[in-house]
């Protein structure tokens, strides 16, 4: 006798399997352009994000700051222009000692003026000396007013980048120094280093703003410099204000490679932390579509632990350099090491 035929509710249910099986296939792959359309518009979002976060920090920069800014560089011109002479002095001689002339001596001109204009007697005598101190990268001005002045000069790369200033006054000679001016970034912490430094160690409050300006610079001109030279193999990059949270994306390799990096304090120049993955693409030929559990191994990030060597020993344009140069090879051996399990 022949073989009997399958009954029909047999082939209801293997038709019925068939169409299961390719809903399914269809909802993953509904579910994967979902998802790629969310982070598109995560992406999207981000950027405007990005925009607005610039044009307000661009806001924030200018108008009152910048006219605060005008008008003190052009005291501290006059002052310089009026000095008779400038001492430099070196570390060991930078004391309290030195302050404290400095404060007496900005003190006994304000009253010599005050005095001066009782008595009917003209304020600049020719014999009065006007001195400045200059230690390192700062300027120290004995301004009017019993005001100290200092202008912090900056540098990269042995150039020359941007000066801000810094006044200091006190009532009286006994009495502490306060800061009644100045033009460093909003975000940096002078008023908290006022409150934990200046009235019990003035000579480290005035060290600590020059490192911490010169490290922010620092970190600003290493993210300006990269976006200079590899803007084009850039796709998104945000940081913090004071450069101390910095990330961005490569797009133009057969990964896409996500960098972020911290540095726990703002007197770091190179970062405490640093963390580098490599996403495979969707669209790369080298992911599997055999069943959706192979492409979601496949979707997971891989560290490039050679990258965040690179970034927490190097400055960033050194490190992005060796990033780049060594990439191909890495994901090469990344891919190679998958085909092999």
């Amino acid at each position: 006798m022949g073989s009997r035929a399958s009954p029909p509710h047999d082939y209801l249910h293997m038709h019925v399997e068939q169409l299961r099986r390719r809903h399914q296939s269809l909802s993953e792959l509904t579910y994967a352009r979902d998802e790629d359309a969310k982070l598109e518009t995560t992406r999207a979002r981000l950027s405007n994000i990005l925009k607005r976060h610039e044009d307000l920090k661009e806001r924030l920069s200018r108008d009152s700051d910048k006219l605060i800014f005008e008008r003190l560089q052009k005291e501290f011109e006059a002052a310089r222009t009026a000095q008779t002479e400038e001492i430099s002095i070196d570390d060991d001689e930078w004391n309290d000692g030195l302050l404290a002339t400095i404060r007496e001596k900005v003190h006994m001109e304000a009253d010599r003026k005050v005095m001066a204009n009782q008595v009917n007697v003209p304020a600049d005598l020719p014999f009065q000396s006007k001195t400045t101190y200059r230690i390192r990268n700062m300027v120290i001005y004995c301004l009017d007013g019993a005001r100290i002045g200092i202008q912090y000069e900056t540098f990269f790369a042995g150039e020359p980048c941007e000066i801000f200033h810094c006044v200091l006054e006190s009532k009286s000679f006994l009495e502490k120094m306060t800061v009644i001016e100045h033009t460093l970034p909003f975000f940096l912490p002078i008023r908290e280093l006022e409150s934990d430094l200046l009235s019990s160690n003035a000579i480290k409050f005035i060290d600590h703003l020059e490192e911490i300006l010169q490290a922010y610079i620092d970190r600003r001109e290493q993210v300006r410099l990269i976006k200079e030279l590899y803007g084009n193999q850039i796709g998104e990059l945000f940081h913090s204000l004071p450069y101390n949270v910095i990330e961005f994306v490569l797009e133009d390799f057969e990964c896409k490679v996500t960098v972020s990096i911290r540095y726990s304090d703002l007197l770091q120049t190179l970062p405490s932390q640093a963390r580098v993955l490599a996403w495979p693409l969707r669209s790369s030929r080298r992911i599997s579509t055999r069943s959706s559990s192979a492409s979601a191994a496949q979707s997971v990030p891989f560290r490039l632990s050679y990258a965040e060597e690179a970034l927490k020993t190097l400055c960033l344009p050194e490190a992005y350099a060796d990033i780049v140069l060594d990439l191909p090879h890495a994901l090469k051996r990344i891919f190679s090491s998958q085909d092999s399990d």
